[in-house]
């Protein structure tokens, strides 16, 4: 018969994995932290990149205190390890303790230098600053974004944790704890990567995914690739105003970059 602290070792991870990671059953059960944030996080649609501003540091500072939970559930798992008395338990105790205390200090002091001065020192704050004119400042940017956000005709696709939007003037990864955020104007996209899988969950059906590269000619705009599925490209590709380039190695299916090869390189 497995201890309990066997089973509560084997019961958290679990639960660990599915709150870092949620599975679609925890997304309709709620159980994420822009759900049981949902009050201080505010609204999407309404702000949308303050909302993720709260989101991402609010989701850094929950998983942060992952370890320190479970540190604490052990000691009521396993008694008899006596974890509750610091200086009676072993060395590898003593250490994982140590890490499990310092992660949400460090992700605490990380959200309150973040926040400070009005967010002004979030890294997104600092992304989208550089598109500011010079007589405003990042505000202005953000409610562009949020605007545009909430137009009907913006491009979504993607899972929760690595979701893709396409405004008229922004393209963004969100994705567990940070935005990606580029201009369109001043882009250059390559598709990268092309992964076949056999059957989607969903559809039951074969499906190419793409990889695509996404690179400012800003050198302080951070460069990233999104994915989605081919199925998609052509509605990407109408709602971008920069050429897609193809790496020589990667095909894009035929039924899928049909609907027009303007804006799409070599």
């Amino acid at each position: 018969m497995e201890s309990p602290a066997a089973t509560f070792t084997l019961a958290y991870v679990v639960l660990a994995v599915c709150f870092v990671f949620p599975p679609n059953e925890f997304h309709l059960a709620g159980v994420m932290v822009q759900n049981l944030l949902g009050s201080w996080l505010g609204s999407e649609d309404v702000a949308f990149i303050q909302y993720h501003l709260c989101w991402g540091t609010s989701t850094l500072l929950a998983h942060a205190f992952l370890p320190l939970s479970y540190y604490i559930g052990m000691c009521f798992a396993a008694p008899e390890k006596q974890l509750c008395s610091f200086y009676q338990i072993s060395e590898g105790w003593k250490v994982f303790f140590f890490l499990a205390v310092l992660a949400p200090t460090v992700a605490g002091i990380l959200a309150s230098y973040w926040s400070q001065n009005g967010w002004s020192n979030h890294p997104l704050v600092k992304t989208i600053s550089l598109y500011a004119l010079p007589q405003s400042d990042w505000r202005a940017v953000a409610s562009s974004i949020n605007t545009e956000f909430r137009r009907i005709d913006s491009f979504a696709t993607g899972a929760p944790g690595a979701r893709v939007i396409v405004t008229d003037t922004w393209i963004m990864k969100v994705t567990t704890y940070c935005l990606h955020i580029a201009q369109q104007w001043d882009i250059y996209l390559t598709v990268v990567d092309s992964r076949q899988h056999e059957l989607l969950p969903d559809s039951n059906m074969p499906a190419q995914f793409l990889t695509i590269c996404v690179a400012s000619v800003n050198p302080n705009v951070k460069t990233f690739d999104i994915r989605l599925n081919s199925a998609e490209y052509g509605e990407l590709r109408e709602k971008l105003h920069a050429p897609i380039h193809n790496a020589a190695n990667v095909e894009v299916e035929k039924e899928v970059a049909k609907g027009g090869s303007s804006g799409e390189g070599s």
